[in-house]
C-alpha cells in the first residue's frame, strides 16, 4: 500500500463506467489499494449500464472499443450491441477484483477542497462525506440528460421517457409513437421499434449524415482464431487503431466531400424521393457528429414511419402539433435530444481553492490542462474531459487513467501534499488547442451541435489524432505544475 508518511494516499474514483474501471485496474497495478468507486447505479458500466435503447451498439469497431489490456476474442461482430457490451465490463470489474471497492446506488452531490488539509470531502446523495486525498472524476461527457424546450411537454399524458432512460417494462406494440430528435440514438432504434409499433413519427429537426458500416458478424473459423491466437486479436486492434489514428481530426477537412458521397449512395435505399430529400443534411459531413447505420434508411420504406420535417409548435395532453397546424395523436413519446455534453465534472458540485466553483470557472465554457486538470482544483483529474472526444473513447480513457495514475505517484514519490496545474500552463495550452480547433473546417459551418459550450467554444472535440494526445499526456511536464509538500503543510497549512 502507497503511504506519505505514515498517512494512506485516500483515492476516490467518481463512477464505475470504463473510466472509473480503467483508473482502478491501473491503481491496482501500481500498488494502490485504498480507492473507492462511487457510482450512482447498481452496477458497472456507465453509460452502458443506463443506455438499453432497443439496437444500441457502439459505434467504434469493437477491437479498438476495448481496454488494451484485457482484448475479448468473443465479440460477435464488429459493432457488438449493448448486451455484450456491459458483459465485458462487468466481467472486467470481476477479473480484476473491482467489485470490492465499488459502492453503487450512491451519487456524488458535490466536492470540496480543504486546504488546511490538502483534502477533498465529497458529499453522497445519501448525506454521508467520503474523504479522499485525491478525486479522480470519471463521469465522462454523458451525464445529464437534455430535453426540449417545447409548450406542453409537461402537459402529455401518455407515456413519456428519454431514450437514455428507456422505459423497458413498456409495450410499444400497436401504439402510436412520437420520436423527437434523429441523432445517435434515434437512428439505432427507431428501425427496432418500427418494427412493433402501429405507427411511428419520427420529428426530425436537422438532418444528419448516416454512413453504412462493414458489420457482418464474425464467423465460427475468426472466434477459433481469436480464441487460439492472442496476436489475431491484437492485430485486428491493430487493424481498426492504423485506419482511425492517421487522420485524426484534420481529415474531417480532407475526406468531407467524399464521405457525403458515401452517404447520399448508401440513402439511395430510401424509394420515396421526398422522403429522400428531407434526410439530405444542409451541412457538410463532419459539422455534427458522424453516424453509421446499415438499417436507419431501409427502416423509412416502411409504411408505419413518417419523416416530419415541419418545426413542433406544442405538445398537449394526446398529441403533438406542428407549425403547419397538423396534430398528430401519440401514445407514447420518446425523447431522443442527447446530453448535456458540456458539462463534464461540473456535474458535481466541485469547490476548489479559495471557494472557486468549476462550474463557475468553466461558465465560458469547460477547459482544463491536457483535458485532465483545471487550475485552482488540485488532486483532481477528470477523465473523457474537455477536448479530448476522439476517434475511441475507450483508448482515450485508458491514456487519461494511466497519466493520473502518474500523477498519483509522483505525490507519493516526492512526498507531496497536493499538485495543482499553474493557470499559465493552462492558458497556454488551451490557446493552442483552440488554434487547432479553428482548422478543422468543418466543425465551424454553422452546426448546432454538442460540440460546443453555450458561448459557441468547441469544448468536447480533440483537433488531432489519439496518438498525438497519447504523447501530449506521456510526456513529463512537472514544470506544469505547482506543488505542495507534507512538511510545508504541517509548517503552514493554508501554505500553497
Amino acid at each position: 500500500m502507497k503511504r506519505r508518511q505514515g498517512r494512506d494516499v485516500r483515492i476516490a474514483v467518481i463512477g464505475a463506467g470504463p473510466g472509473g474501471l480503467a483508473t482502478g485496474v491501473l491503481l491496482a497495478k501500481a500498488g494502490f489499494e485504498d480507492f473507492v468507486l462511487l457510482e450512482k447505479h447498481p452496477g458497472v458500466g456507465g453509460t452502458w449500464y443506463r443506455n438499453r435503447y432497443p439496437g444500441l451498439t457502439c459505434d467504434i469497431a469493437a477491437p479498438l472499443y476495448q481496454f488494451s489490456f484485457e482484448l475479448n476474442p468473443e465479440w460477435s461482430g464488429p459493432y457488438p450491441p449493448q448486451p455484450e457490451l456491459l458483459d465485458y465490463f462487468e466481467r472486467c470489474a470481476e477479473k480484476y477484483g473491482l467489485l470490492p471497492h465499488c459502492r453503487f446506488g450512491v451519487a456524488v452531490r458535490s466536492a470540496s477542497w480543504n486546504e488546511a488539509e490538502a483534502r477533498w470531502s465529497l458529499t453522497l446523495d445519501t448525506e454521508e462525506t467520503v474523504e479522499a486525498d485525491v478525486v479522480v472524476s470519471a463521469v465522462g461527457m454523458f451525464g445529464d440528460l437534455r430535453f426540449p424546450d417545447i409548450e406542453g411537454l409537461d402537459s402529455f399524458r401518455g407515456t413519456r421517457f428519454h431514450s437514455a432512460a428507456w422505459d423497458r417494462d413498456h409495450d410499444l406494440r400497436g401504439e402510436t409513437v412520437g420520436v423527437i430528435g434523429s441523432a445517435a440514438s434515434a437512428i439505432q432504434f427507431v428501425p427496432e421499434i418500427v418494427k412493433e409499433a402501429r405507427q411511428v413519427h419520427l420529428f426530425q429537426r436537422t438532418a444528419n449524415w448516416v454512413l453504412p458500416k462493414a458489420d457482418d458478424p464474425y464467423t465460427e473459423e475468426q472466434h477459433e482464431r481469436f480464441r487460439n491466437d492472442p496476436k489475431a486479436v491484437q492485430a485486428a486492434r491493430d487493424e481498426v487503431w492504423n485506419t482511425l489514428d492517421p487522420g485524426g481530426a484534420g481529415a474531417f477537412t480532407r475526406i468531407s466531400a467524399q464521405m457525403e458521397a458515401v452517404c447520399r449512395a448508401h440513402m439511395e435505399v430510401v424509394e420515396d424521393p421526398e422522403v429522400r430529400a428531407k434526410l439530405v443534411p444542409d451541412h457538410p459531413w463532419g459539422c455534427k457528429r458522424p453516424l453509421l447505420s446499415n438499417h436507419y434508411y431501409p427502416a423509412f420504406n416502411r409504411p408505419n414511419l413518417e419523416l416530419v420535417t415541419e418545426a413542433i409548435e406544442c405538445i398537449t395532453p394526446t398529441s403533438i402539433v406542428t407549425a403547419d397546424g397538423r396534430e398528430r395523436p401519440v401514445d407514447t413519446l420518446v425523447l431522443a435530444t442527447g446530453y448535456e455534453t458540456a458539462k463534464f465534472a461540473s456535474v458535481v458540485d466541485f469547490v476548489g481553492r479559495g471557494g472557486a466553483r468549476l462550474a463557475d470557472a468553466w461558465s465560458d465554457g469547460a477547459h482544463a490542462y491536457k483535458g485532465v486538470m483545471t487550475a485552482g482544483f488540485p488532486n483532481l483529474f477528470m477523465l473523457y474531459g474537455p477536448n479530448t472526444n476522439g476517434d475511441s473513447l475507450i483508448t482515450t480513457i485508458e491514456f487519461e487513467a494511466e497519466y493520473a495514475v502518474r500523477q498519483v505517484q509522483r505525490l507519493v514519490d516526492e512526498n507531496l501534499a497536493w499538485i495543482d496545474v499553474k493557470p499559465d500552463a493552462e492558458a497556454a495550452y488551451n490557446e493552442e488547442l483552440q488554434q487547432e480547433i479553428a482548422k478543422v473546417e468543418p466543425w465551424h459551418a454553422g452546426c448546432s451541435d454538442y460540440y460546443r459550450s453555450p458561448g459557441g467554444r468547441i469544448v468536447t472535440q480533440w483537433p488531432g489524432r489519439m496518438s498525438e494526445l497519447r504523447r501530449q499526456l506521456e510526456t513529463p511536464d512537472p514544470d506544469a505544475y505547482d506543488a505542495g509538500r507534507v512538511e510545508a503543510m504541517r509548517r503552514e497549512p493554508a501554505a500553497r
